[in-house]
């Protein structure tokens, strides 16, 4: 019973800190910048660029649909396409409602393992998508530098701090495939016998190198679209920026978000943007801004699409 008590004081406890985050960000990054003069520089030639960011935002998300596939080996193929991208879409549904970056994959995960079986493949094949896409963001960073660091003294606790976490993801992803040499004891299994499940699932692509490695490229396309992405956002707001320095500020900014400090990154994002992008490259701070502010749209636009993926599904399971 305590202990019980003492988790949810816990988690509690971390909600409230990361909303507290979340506020004080926000309170911060507006009271310096008014929210009326960031989006006075959205024009009539914001709204093309908005276009093609909707656009590239269903070719990613046909990208991650496509990677989900292809790591289910062939039970993937027997499932439709438009099933894989309607559970993506349901994800960003749900991790814009929960205070998590992650807890959008959990549901997603788990309402496809309950429709089409086989949860323990479906989550390893979600965590090692995730974890492949880290490293697809880390390796265009670590490639990207070098240029950026000809012009521009980047932050050290930056470069350490992406430094840090692309090792820990290396790690996870070494970590997972050889999972099998980690001895689960029997009272943990048999308390939670879906661990075996999992350690299974995770291994099993030591097996299957290529669609492993095709699950690695389809990464990197990921990273390209999302680096087009971004400079669509500045030049969504008549700012010209180096794609070098999009890609390494872009992953400095993901990698800020990710820590589990703030309510799905916000107000984390605004500060972190505004420091690189004005701070390094003179850019007026209320630009800075409204590119950012634009990046919630095309998160709107995924949410919608799991909103009808949501009632579509629930249609179907009710």
């Amino acid at each position: 019973m305590q202990n019980c008590l003492r988790k949810k004081l816990t988690k509690a406890a971390t909600t409230m800190l990361k909303a507290s985050v979340t506020i004080g960000g926000i309170f911060y990054i507006f009271n310096k910048i008014p929210f009326l003069d960031a989006i006075s520089n959205w024009k009539e030639a914001t709204l093309p660029w908005l276009l093609l960011i909707f656009f590239l935002t269903i070719v990613l998300m046909m990208i991650q649909a496509n990677r989900w596939r292809g790591l289910l080996l062939d039970e993937g193929k027997k499932i439709p396409f438009r099933s894989f991208y309607a559970y993506i879409a349901l994800g960003y549904f749900f991790n814009n409602l929960l205070p998590s970056g992650f807890g959008g994959d959990a549901v997603k995960t788990i309402a496809f393992g309950k429709k089409f079986g086989n949860t323990a493949n479906s989550v390893a094949a979600i965590a090692i998508s995730r974890i492949m896409g880290l490293i697809a963001m880390f390796l265009s960073f670590f490639v990207a530098l070098p240029f950026v660091l000809i012009q521009y003294q980047v932050p050290t606790i930056y470069t350490v701090t992406v430094s840090v976490v692309a090792v820990l993801a290396l790690g996870i992803i070494i970590g997972s495939l050889f999972s099998d040499k980690i001895q689960i004891s029997p009272k943990i299994s048999n308390k939670i016998p879906f661990l075996l499940k999992l350690q299974q699932a995770f291994i099993i692509y030591r097996k299957h190198p290529k669609a492993f490695l095709l699950s690695g490229l389809d990464s990197i396309w990921l990273q390209i679209v999302t680096i087009i992405i971004h400079y669509a956002y500045f030049k969504a707001v008549g700012v010209e920026i180096n794609i070098a320095l999009i890609t390494v500020f872009t992953t400095i900014m993901v990698t800020f978000t990710m820590l589990p400090i703030s309510i799905n990154g916000i107000g984390i994002r605004e500060n972190v943007q505004i420091s690189l992008y004005t701070g390094l490259l003179n850019i007026p701070a209320d630009i800075v801004l409204a590119s950012t502010l634009l990046s919630y749209l095309p998160l709107l636009f995924q949410a919608a699409q799991g909103a009808i993926a949501f009632a579509v599904l629930n249609k179907k399971l009710t």
